[in-house]
């Protein structure tokens, strides 16, 4: 987890400052049966893994571990604009961080997939990993504009066009 957190404040550009990080002092890691079927979660102060999904995971399990630990120590270091940011913005901005931490799983949705930007996942980690391959530093400056809101035009004024405009220019980029 610690590896994971320095990874995380190198992507948001925080590796050298506290002033515009999350004031969190601990995390737990709890694997349990987790309710719901889920795979992970990230609740205040304790990140759940399920236990059934790791016991039947065909995989290399300790990746698949290691990535679901960045994606979920991702939720504690983020900011969500205050809950105003769609979640799929959200969930895709974690998954970016596991995408550029070499731990996505080979299964994931490749670059130009997905039917909308907020889709989420690794689909928006796709669209994000492509927003920033036209501005480095683009996902981490979207996470410092979100510390206490969140507003759609934040892709316009970063990258110059809108956020329909850069999915459709996505979409087209990697069409078959």
């Amino acid at each position: 987890m610690v590896s994971a957190t320095s990874f995380i404040w190198l992507t948001f550009g925080q590796a050298n400052t506290t002033k515009d990080r999350k004031p969190v002092s601990h995390v737990r890691l709890s694997i349990d049966a987790m309710d719901g079927g889920g795979i992970s979660s990230y609740t205040p102060g304790v990140i759940h893994i399920s236990a059934t999904y790791l016991g039947d995971y065909e995989g290399d399990v300790a990746r698949e571990m290691t990535g679901l630990i960045y994606h979920e120590m991702t939720h504690v270091w983020q900011w969500d604009g205050n809950g105003q940011a769609p979640p799929g913005l959200v969930s895709g901005i974690a998954d970016f961080v596991r995408l550029k931490s070499g731990h996505g799983p080979g299964n994931w949705a490749g670059p130009g997939k997905g039917e909308r930007w907020d889709e989420g996942y690794e689909v928006t980690a796709r669209f994000l990993d492509y927003c920033e391959s036209m501005k480095e530093g683009f996902v981490e400056e979207l996470n410092r504009r979100m510390r206490f809101e969140y507003k759609q035009n934040y892709f316009k004024h970063l990258l110059g066009r809108s956020i329909h405009e850069l999915w459709a220019e996505y979409k087209n980029k990697f069409k078959a």
